[in-house]
């Protein structure tokens, strides 16, 4: 597996990362745990070294099932988990005061099975709290050694500024696929300019990229199915694009999965996006996506041919929109 540096943090990673929200939350039933903990595993034998959960994650079983995972490989990955929510539950509101910052970085770390966090980020901004004083708290668990280094989760562009300038900011989670183009106009910019590393989630469209999800209906669990993205209207619409890359990838003789992987990869050599998956022929066919290399020209094709479909649907409810961008 290739290597990435997430920015100027330092920070070296595999230029993909293994998402682990799917294996126990958001997509309807959790994944049998010792299955979880054996695709985990197989990534780690793969070469991945950057694995991404959350307190949120079930909440909590997440964590749980990536630190007894890891494990015995832990001193060659990386962990990323997320605070920003009360008790954990995002149900109950935001929360990133520095009592609920240091108490959530306590419990992550025994259920993790680690002495530190690669990688701490802000799950959602909280306007209740200023950022100053989030990257703040954040800075002083570096100097206690319990983190190593500082994320912002779904951030805007002035948020990001302001939360570098107290505790450099090593990497920006966000959505950024082939049908959520949204970073390049303001974040891509901003996160060259200050030196931070990007990290796709759903650079796959929430698995809708890779044409497995055509004719399937949504387990009403999935929180797929409150998406406006994904509503039965949307999805028909939507097809259209998944046809395109279908056939941009067969003219590759690559899956529409790797055409898309390999198409954020090519967008700036600081992006490791971290696509999920709950099965391991998916997992494999993921990681390949590091090995292709498109010309300009290649991804000039791409995205003139993607830039002609028309997206029906917002990726979020109004509710959770207003979260994010801050």
């Amino acid at each position: 597996m290739r290597a990435r540096i997430l920015g100027k943090s330092g920070l070296e990673v595999s230029a993909i990362g293994l998402g682990c929200m799917g294996l126990s939350f958001a997509y309807g039933a959790p994944t049998e745990r010792e299955s979880a903990i054996a695709l985990i595993r197989e990534a780690a034998d793969r070469g991945v070294t950057l694995f991404d959960t959350a307190e949120s994650y079930g909440p909590f079983v997440n964590e749980e099932v990536v630190g007894e995972a890891l494990a015995p490989v832990r001193d060659r990955v990386a962990i990323a988990t997320k605070f920003g929510f009360r008790g954990g539950k995002p149900a109950d509101g935001l929360d990133s005061s520095a009592g609920n910052i240091r108490s959530m970085v306590e419990a992550s770390l025994r259920r993790l099975r680690t002495d530190r966090i690669d990688l701490l980020y802000q799950h959602r901004v909280d306007p209740q709290v200023p950022i100053e004083e989030v990257a703040g708290t954040v800075k002083e668990l570096i100097r206690q050694g319990k983190v190593l280094h500082f994320g912002l989760s779904e951030a805007g562009a002035a948020t990001i500024r302001r939360a570098h300038a107290v505790q450099p900011v090593s990497a920006l989670q966000s959505e950024y696929s082939l049908w959520w183009r949204e970073p390049e106009k303001e974040i891509l910019p901003t996160l060259e300019e200050l030196g931070i590393g990007f990290v796709p989630f759903s650079p796959l469209g929430r698995g809708f990229l890779t044409g497995a999800l055509k004719d399937v209906a949504l387990d009403p669990k999935d929180f797929r199915s409150n998406l406006p993205r994904f509503s039965p209207e949307a999805r028909r619409e939507n097809q259209a694009l998944v046809d395109v890359i279908g056939q941009l990838a067969a003219a590759r003789k690559v899956t529409p999965a790797q055409i898309a992987l390999a198409w954020v990869l090519a967008k700036r050599p600081w992006i490791v996006p971290i696509p999920g998956t709950t099965k391991v022929h998916r997992l494999r066919e993921n990681l390949a996506a590091a090995e292709i290399v498109l010309s300009p020209r290649d991804i000039s094709e791409i995205e003139n041919a993607v830039s002609s479909v028309p997206i029906r649907g917002e990726r979020y409810p109004e509710a959770q929109q207003r979260m994010v961008g801050r």
